[in-house]
């Protein structure tokens, strides 16, 4: 596994650690404004991070086939 693949898990992992961290914030009462940014940075730095993560996957499995 190269270096890149393991940044870009690194990465991934950080994103997804923040997403998850902001949602479970909505569990305690917030103003509205909080409520919004926490939702909608939340999902989007999850999504992104699952996805980052399915990229280094397949990267990962295309280096190994060669």
């Amino acid at each position: 596994m190269s270096w890149q693949i393991v940044v870009m898990f690194a990465v991934a992992a950080l994103f997804v650690l923040l997403g998850a961290g902001l949602l479970l914030l909505l569990a305690r009462p917030q103003p509205p404004a909080r409520i919004y940014v926490y939702r909608m940075v939340g999902i989007m730095a999850l999504s992104g991070g699952i996805v980052l993560a399915m990229s280094a996957v397949a990267m990962w499995q295309w280096s190994v086939e060669e």
